[in-house]
């Protein structure tokens, strides 16, 4: 019974692997507001109701490849040390993350990258998933927190924490000179470091 339940899901995942890869080829190559979910269905030998089954739209299709980088990223959050400081272990995770996702990305998976990077749609897909993610690390990290207001101060953890590797990862995809490992800990690195709102506004010497 076990191993026909994992044979089922390895299907599902291939099916839902080939349609995100045909949505994203086809997207690149016609533009994606040209790309119908007929075509991406079409392009990976699926029917429009099986593309239902996997996805809700097109957009969707697209961002699977970032949505399954999302919750590994919580995977590896929660498999580090519950003493460890909290930025450490996002840290942490993050540069793991981009040696298991990022390591070995072809040039032609950045073009498209680019190519679609902005597009309104896949924006839309993004904030939901990033809110979502946040949400998850914040609740992760709340009961970690000692002091005052421990929710608050987890959500603002996971909210930078995202910014910063949002920002890294868009950087490297335009400038993807070294490793994306060390420009997630440059970012990460900048954004611990950050001044506050109260001392960036306040004049030299305090007063």
């Amino acid at each position: 019974m076990e191993e026909s339940t994992g044979l089922r899901e390895r299907k599902k995942a291939a099916t839902r692997l080939a349609l995100h890869e045909a949505a994203l080829r086809l997207a690149t190559e016609h533009g994606l507001d040209r790309v119908t979910v007929e075509a991406i269905a079409d392009a990976a030998n699926v029917s429009r109701r099986t593309f239902s089954n996997y996805f809700s739209s097109k957009e969707e299709a697209i961002f699977h490849g970032d949505a399954v980088r999302l919750r590994r990223l919580l995977e590896l959050v929660r498999q580090q040390p519950p003493d460890a400081p909290p930025w450490r272990a996002l840290g942490r995770a993050a540069e793991q993350l981009a040696d298991e996702a990022y390591g070995d990305t072809p040039p032609s998976w950045l073009v498209r990258r680019r190519q679609l990077r902005g597009h309104p749609g896949l924006v839309a897909q993004q904030i939901a998933a990033y809110t979502t993610i946040e949400r998850d690390l914040a609740d992760e990290f709340a009961h970690r927190l000692a002091g005052p207001e421990p929710e608050l101060r987890s959500r603002v953890l996971a909210a930078t924490f995202l910014a910063g590797l949002r920002v890294a990862v868009q950087h490297w995809t335009d400038h993807p000179d070294g490793p994306l490992r060390d420009v997630i800990r440059t970012a990460l690195a900048q954004a611990a470091s950050a001044p506050t709102v109260e001392a960036a506004g306040a004049p030299p010497g305090g007063g």
